[in-house]
């Protein structure tokens, strides 16, 4: 019975504070300046998510020619900003991971 509790006091509270945002989306307006800011939050927080992936591999800083997570997060950003096409970006960018983890295994 206990668990029941703790399961619905977890979905009140995430569906309380997911609730209140949609809730008043319409309502809320954020001054130019501010969402101008708003805009830089989601590359950033990508960046703050693959960064350490991609110098961390295994808990340990690896900056090497050797280390196939930087190589193919290399060629990805190249491969982006001469395509601008995220799909064709995620899946040569994968198949290169790949390769790159094979062949310097």
């Amino acid at each position: 019975m206990q668990e029941f509790w703790l399961i619905l006091g977890m979905f009140l509270v995430t569906f309380g504070i997911r609730y209140v945002m949609f809730a008043f989306a319409n309502s809320l307006k954020f001054s130019p300046r501010l969402e101008q800011a708003l805009r830089y939050v989601p590359p950033t927080v990508l960046t703050a998510i693959i960064v350490p992936a991609v110098l961390y591999p295994h808990g340990e800083f690896f900056l090497s020619w050797r280390n196939p997570y930087l190589l193919a997060a290399i060629i990805s950003i190249v491969l982006a900003f001469k395509t601008r096409d995220l799909l064709k970006t995620i899946a040569i960018g994968m198949l290169i991971f790949f390769i790159l983890r094979y062949l310097l295994a």
